[in-house]
């Protein structure tokens, strides 16, 4: 861990009531806390944005089983990428309808592209990419 370091921080009466309600909303212990997190976060979109990595990502998919080899087709494109691709989830959720997790890791315009086709692919209903982490905190 690195050395804590403490500043100030001037803004506005009703910037600062947003935070402290994000404070409250969110049940930080303090917006100290709050505002690290939101650094990192800015921290994620500007890594995912530029391009550079390594980046993390999970990729969650809601598909539909009965369509035609739709449960091969995801499994193809994931093996296609393997080295991008770490861990992933299926769950049954009825007896159509499956949700799979995709744990990825690696360049963030790949990982893009593969979310892009594997969301495109036929039965899938639902896909959205989340960017969790970029290089610098992983």
């Amino acid at each position: 861990m690195s050395e804590l370091v403490r500043f100030g921080v001037s803004m506005d009466r009703g910037l600062l009531a947003s935070l402290d309600a994000i404070v409250e909303a969110r049940g930080y212990a303090n917006r100290s806390e709050a505002i690290r997190d939101l650094v990192r976060a800015e921290q994620v979109r500007e890594s995912w944005a530029a391009g550079s990595g390594p980046v993390v990502g999970t990729l969650t998919l809601l598909y539909d089983h009965h369509v035609r080899e739709a449960g091969r087709r995801l499994t193809d494109l994931q093996h296609e990428q393997d080295d991008l691709v770490h861990a992933t989830m299926h769950v049954h959720l009825t007896h159509r309808m499956c949700l799979e997790v995709i744990v990825m890791r690696g360049d963030p315009r790949r990982i893009e592209g593969l979310a892009d086709r594997l969301i495109a692919a036929r039965g899938v209903k639902h896909g959205r990419l989340v960017a969790t982490a970029a290089g610098d905190l992983i």
